[in-house]
């Protein structure tokens, strides 16, 4: 754990140093969603970075002004944006809690063993909790920026509000470098021990065996079961999506993109949060909550012999084959 802890503590500062200039360059900030008159925003920072009616992406002057009504017309739906980003989080939260209290958590059949195997190497727990860390700081910046305007505004003051979406701006920001070191070193690590294979149905046909209907159902599971292949998919489609529009709605002029490909980019990444959001709730629930013994796989990388038997029994017998 020390040899994680030491990995990620040099990545995270490398990175940090070596992104820190390229934070500066951003001439654009993808919250800013209309162009607005200096006169008209005297004073009033949150029309400026909040939740303007009338949205439409800033872009520097050398940007051509084309713009796609349709684009704008679902970018005008903030009230629904705003429920959408809010749900994909809370909503989501609460219907776990729910299927808890009335389903219960996943137990070990036969208790710990005491006997640990090792799951992940230090480097993979750090390039883990990178990701992961840098990715909730995004989702609630995100919250921020993206209805903040509706549900926290009205209980703030326009000083401690202007504050607030200040600092979740820069965060932002800041937080899309290691998101996207984070996002890149899973993909290329984990990919391989990712692919479907035809027992997964049967894994899916049962819910993992996580419904409490009286009967035990374990089904056959690799070192990945077909929830986690079936995030890592997600978050490989549409993280990925997430990298690419935040650095064209960062970059418009690197990238040499026209305003109305900034805002379909913007449209995008807002899409992609929706279900990272939603996805990314599921996948801390399942390794926190619902399966017990499931945590210590990303604290210590290390799993009870009887966790990996039950959640995990090909992957088990597959080491077990090769000592």
């Amino acid at each position: 754990m020390n040899r994680a802890i030491k990995w990620l503590s040099f990545i995270v500062i490398s990175l940090f140093v070596s992104t820190a200039a390229m934070a500066d360059e951003a001439s654009l900030q993808p919250q800013q969603w209309q162009p607005i008159q200096v006169e008209a925003i005297a004073g009033n920072i949150p029309e400026l970075r909040g939740m303007p009616i009338n949205p439409q992406l800033q872009l520097p002057a050398s940007i051509p002004e084309d713009a796609n009504e349709t684009v704008l017309g679902y970018l005008g739906a903030t009230d629904t944006i705003a429920f959408l980003v809010y749900a994909s989080l809370f909503a989501v939260i609460a219907l776990f809690i729910i299927f808890i209290i009335v389903n219960g958590i996943s137990r070990l059949d036969d208790g710990y063993s005491g006997k640990l195997i090792k799951r992940w190497s230090g480097l993979s727990i750090s390039v883990h909790w990178l990701g992961a860390i840098a990715c909730m700081l995004l989702i609630l910046t995100g919250l921020v920026l993206a209805g903040g305007r509706l549900y926290l505004e009205p209980s703030m003051n326009q000083s401690s509000w202007a504050s607030l979406v200040g600092l979740s701006s820069g965060l932002h920001e800041l937080m899309a470098f290691p998101f996207i070191l984070g996002y890149i070193l899973m993909i290329l690590m984990w990919a391989p021990k990712q692919i479907p294979a035809s027992y997964d149905l049967k894994w899916f046909a049962v819910l993992g065996g996580y419904l409490n209907t009286g009967k035990k159902h374990h089904p056959d599971a690799g070192f990945a079961n077909a929830g986690e292949k079936l995030w890592f998919w997600v978050f490989a489609l549409f993280g990925g999506l997430m990298v690419i529009s935040g650095l064209t709605m960062m970059f418009p002029e690197t990238f040499v993109v026209t305003k109305n490909t900034a805002n379909t980019m913007l449209l995008v990444h807002i899409v992609s949060t929706i279900i990272i959001t939603a996805f990314s709730v599921v996948h801390i629930f399942m390794a926190t909550v619902m399966s017990e013994g499931g945590m210590s796989n990303m604290t210590s990388g290390y799993c009870d012999e009887n966790w990996a038997k039950q959640h995990h029994n090909l992957w088990l017998k597959e080491l077990k084959q090769q000592a």
